[in-house]
């Protein structure tokens, strides 16, 4: 199974699916993904959670913690790495 997320942020647009599915179509939708260079994250709760949306509604409230704690982590994942210092 597979569930793209689209977030813009702001309060205005919240976290929704914008694609799911499962066998071929949840390949194409991850094969989309590594080639526009979108982070990928495994969670298979979280998948079950997420797959009861329906594409364009918005993330139900009992997913949004585990949302952000994916969002936080691709973010993040996405920052260039600070510098090492030498001592």
């Amino acid at each position: 199974m597979a569930i793209a997320l689209n977030s813009r942020g702001g309060k205005a647009q919240a976290t929704q699916v914008i694609a799911k599915g499962t066998g071929e179509v949840a390949e194409q939708i991850l094969q989309l993904a590594f080639e526009h260079g979108v982070k990928v994250r495994s969670d298979a709760d979280l998948a079950t959670i997420l797959s009861a949306v329906e594409v364009e509604s918005e993330i139900p409230l009992e997913a949004l913690t585990a949302v952000a704690n994916i969002l936080s982590y691709i973010y993040r994942a996405e920052q260039p790495s600070a510098p090492e210092s030498s001592s």
